[in-house]
């Protein structure tokens, strides 16, 4: 991984950010994209390496999303991976209640902002290949009542996944996706909260529904990213990889 950079989106979350530090220590070139230029700085500051770069931009602007992948070619001359982790979680609503607007805004960052990395990035990896994780979800292979945008989202970014996956393979480009389960993170905490009265209650029941009997930490994703991305996983691409300690296996 030494001298090799990746971009990472949602850069600045704790699932991105768990990612990053082992790529630091891996001694690669870093480029943490959030829309956050404050997040971002902090980030930075946090991971103390001497090749991490941030850039802020809105990863639902197709431009922007441009200007994050020729910033990264023009600073370290090529893209050799990629983490397309942005996403947000929306709220908890039944479908018969579900506004438009609010079906879009998660649409619009977990399925546009990704099919834009995967347009651009793909591109600048057209002539020395590379690797390319996308983050779904549990979500990504089941359904939740109440929570109609993040599973379709989640579902549609597989899609793009297999789709990408057939495309690049010709020029050496690699695609699979991750699917956590429960996750010990500000965006689990969120849904917890929509998802029943007794937040404690809500957090019971997951867990009791996941065979290991706990929530997983971001660094246990980041390890599953980080093996993906690399060369150990260099003949792997379309693949759906599972992070959720059983909890979809019954």
């Amino acid at each position: 991984m030494k001298d090799k950079t990746i971009i990472i989106t949602g850069g600045a979350g704790e699932i991105g950010m768990a990612t990053a530090k082992l790529f630091v220590a891996a001694e690669s070139n870093v480029v943490l994209v959030d829309l956050n230029q404050e997040a971002l700085e902090k980030a930075k500051k946090s991971l103390g390496g001497k090749n991490v770069e941030i850039f802020a931009a809105d990863v639902t602007d197709e431009l922007e999303v441009k200007k994050y992948v020729d910033f990264t070619v023009k600073k370290f001359k090529t893209i050799d991976m990629f983490f397309n982790n942005a996403g947000i979680e929306g709220g908890v609503t039944p479908i018969t209640d579900l506004a438009a607007n609010d079906f879009d805004s998660v649409m619009q960052v977990n399925v546009y902002g990704v099919y834009y990395g995967m347009k651009h990035v793909m591109k600048a990896m057209e002539k020395k290949g590379g690797s390319i994780v996308i983050s779904s979800s549990v979500a990504g292979l089941q359904g939740t009542a109440g929570m109609l945008p993040y599973i379709t989202s989640k579902h549609a970014v597989v899609g793009i996944m297999r789709t990408a996956a057939l495309e690049g393979a010709p020029n050496s480009i690699r695609v699979n996706t991750v699917h956590p389960g429960v996750v010990d993170s500000r965006m689990m905490d969120s849904l917890e909260k929509g998802l029943g009265d007794d937040q404690n209650a809500v957090k019971e029941s997951f867990k009791s529904q996941v065979p290991l009997g706990r929530y997983a930490q971001e660094d246990e994703i980041a390890d599953t990213v980080f093996f993906l991305l690399s060369d150990k996983a260099r003949y792997t691409t379309g693949a759906t990889y599972v992070i959720d300690g059983g909890l979809t296996v019954g």
